[in-house]
C-alpha cells in the first residue's frame, strides 16, 4: 500500500529529524528558565530557521523563548491575530541524549524492531494506531531513548506551515505569532510566557496525538510534596535513637490504593495521586507526587487525603514529623474554552478541510494552552502525531506531520474567511 497523498509539500520531516538529534532534557530540579542550558541550542536554531524561511519579529526572549510573526497577507480589515505554539523540551522521564532517528519508510504492518536494544519492538498489536500508518514513514528512535516527537513533532510542524505560508502570500490569512517554549513537560511552560507581547486574540498548541483529534478539555494538575523528618545516627549506636524516614515514606506509599486513584489504575475521566519521585535520606525524605483530577475542587479532596494518610503514617512512628506541600500547576482548559466557541469550531473546520471528521478527547495530561489559556489567551490542542510518548518507543509519522501542518494552514485560511 502506498502513502495517502500529501496536499502541502515542505520541509517537515527534514526539520523534526534535525531537531529531535538536539539534546533539550527538562530538569525538574533546576531553578532556571529553562531548566537546563542544553534547551537555549535548539531555541538559538529554531529563531535562526525561522529568519531563514521569511518569518518577521523574530525574538528570542528572556528565560527561553522564541516569538516569531508570519506577516498577514489579506486585505481584509479586522482579523484577528492567531498563534501557533509548542515546547522544545522533552520529558526527564527518559533520556533524550544522543536521539538516533530511524525512518521507517513504506510501513506495511510488520513489527518494527529497534536497533539498539533487542527488546525495544515497537508492535501492531500493542500499538494498533500503526496499522493506520501503512505506506507511510515510521519513525522512531534506536530504542535507548525517547524520539522528541513530544514536541518537536509540533515545532517542525509550525516551522514547516510558516515555510509554507510565506512561500505562498497569494493564500489570505492575518497576521500569525509563533511560540517556542522551554520546560512544558515539567509545568513550567507558561511561567514566563508574555501574553500581551505576544498579542494574539486565539492560540493553538500543535501537541496532540491522532490525526484528526482536536483537544479542549484537560487534567487540573497540582504537584504535592510529602516530606516525613526522622532522626539520623550512627547506625551501630543507632538502638532506641533512629527514625528512619526512609522507611517512614515507604510505609506511606505502601499504603496507598492500589487498584484506584493510580495512573496505571485508571483511565477516560478518572482522576489519581501518583507518586513519581522521590528524595530520600534517614534524616528527611521527600516524596513527590502528582495530583490529576477533570474536576478541579476534586484536587483538594484527594490532596487532603494523602495529608491524612500521611499524618496517619507518622503517628505509627513515634517520633516522626511529617509537612505537606501543594503547588498548582495548571487547570481543566475546558472552564475557559466553553466560553470561546468560535475558537474551537475554527478549528475544527480546518480539520474537515484537511479531510478529517474532528474528533476529541480529554487530556489525559495538560499542554501549555492550560495555562495559557487562563493568562487570557484561549489555546486549545490541535495533533501532531506524537505517540507512545515519553518512552522509548516513542513514534510519529510522516504523513501525520504533514496533516498538521495542512490543518494549520487551513486554519489561517479559515480565521481570515470568518473574520
Amino acid at each position: 500500500m502506498s502513502r495517502p497523498e500529501i496536499r502541502f509539500q515542505t520541509s517537515v520531516v527534514e526539520r523534526f529529524l534535525r531537531y529531535v538529534t538536539f539534546d533539550t532534557e527538562a530538569d525538574l530540579n533546576s531553578p532556571t528558565s529553562p531548566s537546563t542550558a542544553k534547551q537555549w541550542d535548539l531555541l538559538r536554531h529554531l529563531a535562526d530557521e525561522l529568519r531563514s524561511v521569511g518569518c518577521t519579529e523574530v525574538e528570542l526572549l528572556d528565560h527561553g523563548y522564541v516569538f516569531a510573526t508570519i506577516p498577514a497577507t489579506t486585505s481584509k480589515e479586522g482579523v484577528p491575530t492567531i498563534g501557533f505554539v509548542a515546547h522544545v523540551d522533552t520529558s526527564p522521564e527518559m533520556s533524550g541524549a544522543g536521539v538516533k532517528p530511524i525512518v521507517h519508510a513504506n510501513y506495511q504492518g510488520q513489527d518494527l524492531h529497534l536497533p539498539d536494544d533487542a527488546t525495544a519492538i515497537l508492535k501492531p498489536s500493542e500499538h494498533p494506531y500503526l496499522l493506520e500508518q501503512l505506506g507511510c514513514a515510521v519513525i522512531t528512535a534506536s530504542g535507548t531513548t525517547l524520539l522528541g516527537a513530544d514536541n518537536k513533532a509540533g515545532v517542525a510542524e509550525i516551522v514547516g506551515a510558516a515555510e509554507y505560508l510565506i512561500a505562498h502570500p497569494e493564500i489570505p490569512h492575518g497576521r500569525i505569532r509563533i511560540a517556542f517554549t522551554p520546560d512544558e513537560e515539567i509545568g513550567r511552560g507558561a511561567d514566563h510566557f508574555d501574553v500581551a507581547h505576544f498579542g494574539a486574540t486565539a492560540a493553538y498548541t500543535m501537541d496532540g496525538s491522532r490525526r484528526g483529534e482536536l483537544e479542549v478539555e484537560s487534567f487540573s494538575a497540582d504537584a504535592m510534596t510529602v516530606t516525613f523528618q526522622g532522626f539520623n545516627c550512627h547506625p551501630g549506636w543507632a538502638k532506641g535513637k533512629m527514625i528512619n524516614a526512609v522507611k517512614v515514606a515507604a510505609d506511606f506509599i505502601h499504603r496507598l490504593p492500589k487498584q484506584t486513584d493510580a495512573p496505571e489504575n485508571t483511565e477516560d475521566f478518572e482522576g489519581y495521586v501518583h507518586p513519581n519521585s522521590m528524595e530520600a535520606s534517614v534524616d528527611r525524605t521527600s516524596v513527590h507526587f502528582l495530583i490529576r483530577d477533570f474536576d478541579t475542587a476534586n484536587l483538594a479532596r484527594r490532596e487532603a487525603f494523602l495529608a491524612d494518610l500521611a499524618q496517619a503514617t507518622a503517628a505509627d512512628h513515634p517520633g516522626t514529623t511529617v509537612t505537606t506541600v501543594v503547588t498548582e500547576t495548571y487547570r481543566n482548559m475546558r472552564e475557559v474554552l466553553d466560553h470561546t466557541p468560535d475558537i474551537v469550531e475554527n478549528a475544527r473546520e480546518a480539520i474537515r478541510r484537511a479531510g478529517f471528521v474532528p474528533s476529541g478527547q480529554a487530556i489525559r495530561g495538560g499542554t501549555d494552552g492550560s495555562r495559557l489559556s487562563f493568562m487570557g489567551l484561549p489555546t486549545p490542542n490541535i495533533f501532531a502525531g506524537e505517540q507512545a510518548i515519553h518512552s522509548r518507543l516513542e513514534w510519529v509519522s510522516d504523513y501525520d506531520m504533514h496533516k498538521a501542518v495542512e490543518v494549520i494552514v487551513e486554519l489561517a485560511r479559515v480565521w481570515e474567511e470568518r473574520a
